[in-house]
C-alpha cells in the first residue's frame, strides 16, 4: 500500500485529468495508480493524501469517520470572541434549501503562518485588515470552512488545509509530494 502527502497548490484540480486543460494533480505527481483520498476546491490549497488503496481512500474520504482536518483561513477583518465562540459551538448553514448546524469546531486566532505566498494575491483592501484563523473540523461538507467563516461575518480570502489528523504539511512546499513515513502510515491505520 502506498500513501503520499501532497501540498496541493492554488488553482489545481483534485483529479488527474481535465478535459478543459486546467492544472491537475498529474502536473505534479508522477506515481501510477494513486488517487486522492478526499478533495480540496480549486481555490483552496494544502494537504491531500493520495493512496493506491481503494479501501483506505474510502475510509479517509467518508465524512462518517470524522477525521479531524485543520485549516488555516485568512479572513477579512479581525474576528471577535463572539464569532470564534459561534464557530466553536457550530453555525447554521443552508444546503439544498435545508438548514443544518455544523458540528462544533476548534477555532482560534493565530499569527500569520510562515507559508509561501499564493501565486495569485488575495483581494486587498487598504482600510480592511485581515486575520488568520486556525479551524479544526471533523466534517467535510462542500466549501464548509468558507461557508462557516462567512456565516459569522468574516469571509475567507485564502484557505490552506494544514493537517489531516496528525499528518501535516511540515517540510513540503506547494507542488511537492512525499511518501508517508512508517510511523505516519501506522497512525493512519489506527484511524
Amino acid at each position: 500500500m502506498q500513501i503520499y502527502r501532497f501540498w496541493k497548490p492554488y488553482n489545481v484540480l483534485t483529479k488527474f485529468t481535465d478535459a478543459d486543460g486546467r492544472p491537475t494533480l498529474a502536473d505534479y505527481i508522477d506515481v501510477p495508480n494513486i488517487y486522492a483520498a478526499g478533495r480540496l476546491d480549486m481555490d483552496s490549497e494544502g494537504l491531500l493524501l493520495l493512496t493506491d488503496s481503494g479501501a483506505l481512500q474510502h475510509r479517509l474520504s467518508d465524512p462518517k469517520f470524522e477525521h479531524p482536518k485543520t485549516y488555516w483561513a485568512q479572513v477579512e477583518r479581525i474576528p471577535d470572541e463572539t464569532a470564534l465562540e459561534s464557530l466553536r459551538r457550530g453555525v447554521e448553514l443552508s444546503e439544498g434549501g435545508k438548514l443544518w448546524r455544523t458540528k462544533p469546531a476548534q477555532a482560534r486566532l493565530i499569527d500569520p503562518p510562515d507559508i509561501p505566498e499564493r501565486p495569485v494575491p488575495i483581494r486587498y483592501r487598504a482600510h480592511i485588515p485581515t486575520a488568520w484563523l486556525e479551524l479544526t473540523i471533523s466534517e467535510g461538507k462542500n466549501r464548509q470552512v468558507r461557508r462557516m467563516t462567512a456565516a459569522v461575518g468574516y469571509p475567507t480570502l485564502r484557505l490552506v488545509r494544514w493537517a489531516i489528523g496528525s499528518i501535516t504539511l511540515t517540510g513540503l512546499q506547494p507542488g511537492q509530494y512525499q511518501p508517508l513515513t512508517k510511523s505516519e502510515v501506522e497512525q493512519i491505520r489506527r484511524w
